[in-house]
């Protein structure tokens, strides 16, 4: 988690730890030509200035240096008295003490010393008093994150003494944000994620009142904005996340230079965010300005723009422009072989092998993993991708029984792994799964990916994966024809990945999409219809409604509308002719053939719209609506004889279903 404690401990640098809770009175008392409005400013020294020592001595100091004319006759002393400094009464003896015991916690810079300072404050002050201590001491801990339960508890108290009334404030809203921090650490998602919320609704109404400055707010707000992405992003909400992130970006945008090292990482951040969202064409700006505020600030060979450049890279093969990504993998790489960061170059190395493959160069892949696989230790992940990868290109030149072997060698690697690195091992078997797609190798590619997802249902920040692998086991099923047992994958992933990217992001289309090939082909056409339209209407936002994906659904929406011929059983059936003729009506076959013809007018106008390159495609949709023109005839000529009969005993005969299992596999990140 990245923490803003460190950030916040200075901002509260300026709050004495005690200042609200000394006795004015006592200053008065001992300093009366104080005046009473500059009593704070008063207690900003720590030496007591303000308490006056005596200025006049009526009586004669011994001294060394000067002989005493009455030294050897001390009898004939005419002043033997030597004035004394004025007694503290017990109550100001008490308050001193106070005050040394509050400077000797403020001069504290380590946090043993903090807690030894706090450890003898608490025989002084009571819980109410030491509010503020208990949030500087909270912040320090939460800074090192050594110890998430003795933050929280420090906290706790923080929170009982400074939340005292509903009235907004600065340092409720800091104890909140802490609140919030340390149950992060805890792994108690709801409770942080309630606390950092009352934080930035406290901070909205500071900011709405004006009554507290705009700059002391924005740090806090900035703390608590980051800690919702982390909280929300462990909680695989991520597309909520990357509005908190975007907000974080803002505030800095604000308040740091526009060129600063910090904004090139913010930025960064932001792009990261978004390419875990697939949404990659949206990161690209953001990781441009990061590599230019870091070429900037830094140099073209620093380890910064050699880490922009990794993640250009990425974003490119998202965006399937693979040769610009191998461009920025080799200048990364570069960086990183000159700085010796031998780990990082090592995964560098593997990334560019993979954009190899994608660019066809099988045997150069190959020869780039032959050289890093000797890199590697034998009971490594980084062994284990090496071999993974090696498949893919064996995969891809079809060489099937070398591939399986490398996948043998990485599962050997990954199955002692599983307990100490369980994000990395699921995300390599998915890999794994694809290439046994790749072989047609379905059961072996289900049963890894059950395996997969068991491991993912204990990590509720992996809900994204989660949903993912839950997607790609529905779309295995439902390609086996095993439809029944597909659904609730489909259903599931649904679920999990609107909560995930949102619920018009394309993956959820593509899963909606094929819920409905499901429901079709257990001829629940009405049921099918349903999930077309939420699939068509997600694509048609995320992709466009010219896009291949979003005309497939919308072809795929007319074929169930096709099959829709609804039969009434109306025998023996009291209802009123009124009624059964509303009935009939409102369940005719040929209204789903209207609504059939009109979908696939919408194919064959978005398939127009490619040009001559999607003339072939024009020309079966063409042939689709032809036919469906003539089942539409004949179901209202069936329809003109059914009306004319008052008690019907059955409709028409069903239509020969136009439909095969939809085979796009669902596009999700994992």
């Amino acid at each position: 988690m990245r923490r803003a404690s460190s950030k916040l401990v200075s901002h509260l640098s300026y709050y004495r730890t005690f200042t609200p809770y000394l006795s004015r009175n006592y200053i008065l008392e001992l300093s009366p030509s104080v005046p009473a409005n500059d009593y704070v400013s008063s207690l900003s020294s720590s030496s007591f200035n303000h308490i006056r020592p005596c200025k006049k001595t009526s009586g004669l100091l011994l001294s060394k240096a000067k002989s005493n004319p009455f030294h050897t006759n001390p009898s004939r002393n005419l002043n033997t008295q030597i004035e004394t400094p004025p007694q503290l009464s017990s109550r100001q003896t008490k308050i001193k003490e106070r005050s040394e015991l509050e400077e000797s916690f403020e001069s504290a810079t380590s946090t043993e010393e903090m807690l030894k300072a706090f450890q003898e404050m608490e025989s002084s002050f009571d819980e109410k008093e030491l509010g503020l201590a208990s949030l500087k001491l909270g912040l320090k801990l939460d800074q090192e994150g050594e110890n998430p339960e003795k933050t929280l508890a420090f906290a706790n108290r923080a929170l009982k003494a400074l939340d005292k009334n509903d009235k907004p404030s600065l340092l409720v809203s800091m104890t909140l944000q802490l609140m919030g921090s340390a149950n992060y650490s805890l792994k108690r998602f709801n409770d942080s994620l309630g606390y950092l919320n009352r934080a930035n609704r406290l901070l909205g109404r500071l900011e709405g009142e004006g009554s507290c400055s705009v700059d002391d707010i924005r740090p806090v707000l900035h703390a608590v904005q980051l800690g919702l992405a982390n909280v929300k992003t462990a909680m695989g909400r991520r597309e909520e996340a990357l509005v908190n992130l975007t907000k974080c970006l803002e505030i800095k945008e604000m308040t740091l230079e526009k060129d600063s090292k910090e904004m090139g990482a913010a930025y960064r951040d932001l792009a990261e965010a978004h390419t875990a969202l697939l949404n990659f064409k949206e990161a690209l700006p953001f990781c441009s300005k990061a590599i230019e505020i870091h070429k900037k600030e830094l140099g073209n060979n620093s380890v910064e723009v050699a880490h922009d450049r990794r993640l250009l890279g990425v974003i490119y093969t998202g965006m399937e422009e693979h040769q610009k990504a191998l461009e920025q993998n080799e200048l990364s790489q570069k960086v990183l072989r000159n700085w010796g960061l031998s780990s990082e170059l090592l995964r560098a190395e593997i990334d560019a092998a993979n954009m190899q493959i994608a660019l066809g160069k099988y045997n150069e892949a190959i020869n780039t993993l032959k050289g890093v696989v000797q890199q590697t230790d034998k009971e490594s992940e980084n062994r284990a991708l090496v071999f993974i990868s090696m498949a893919k290109a064996l995969c891809s030149q079809e060489k099937f029984v070398d591939a399986k072997r490398c996948l043998e060698v990485a599962c050997g690697v990954l199955d002692k792994r599983e307990a100490v690195s369980p994000v990395e091992v699921a995300e390599a078997y998915m890999e794994i799964s694809m290439q046994y797609e790749t072989m047609n190798e379905f059961e072996t590619a289900i049963s890894l990916l059950k395996r997969t997802l068991s491991m993912l249902e204990k990590l509720p920040q992996e809900q994204h994966s989660e949903g993912s692998v839950s997607a790609r086991i529905g779309w295995l099923l439902l390609l086996t024809g095993k439809v029944a047992q597909a659904i609730p994958y489909l259903e599931s992933a649904a679920e999990r990945l609107k909560e995930s990217f949102g619920s018009k992001h394309f993956g959820v289309g593509y899963i909606y999409n094929n819920l409905g090939a499901a429901y079709l082909e257990l001829d629940r056409p009405q049921s099918a219809a349903q999930m077309f339209a939420v699939a068509k209407d997600i694509m048609d936002v995320s992709l466009g409604p010219h896009h291949a994906d979003s005309i497939e659904a919308c072809q795929n929406l007319s074929k169930a509308y096709s099959a829709m011929e609804r039969g009434l059983n109306l025998q023996g059936c009291k209802a009123s002719a009124m009624a059964i003729h509303l009935s009939v009506l409102l369940n005719s076959p040929y209204k789903s053939y209207v609504l059939a013809i009109q979908f696939q007018q919408q194919v064959i106008d978005a398939w127009e719209g490619h040009g001559p390159s999607a003339e072939d495609e024009v020309k079966e949709a063409q042939r689709i609506l032809t036919e469906l023109k003539n089942k539409a005839h004949g179901a209202s000529s069936n329809e003109l004889v059914t009306k004319a009969l008052p008690l019907p005993h059955s409709s028409g005969s069903s239509p020969t279903r136009n439909f095969q299992v939809d085979e796009k596999r669902s596009n999700v990140a994992h």
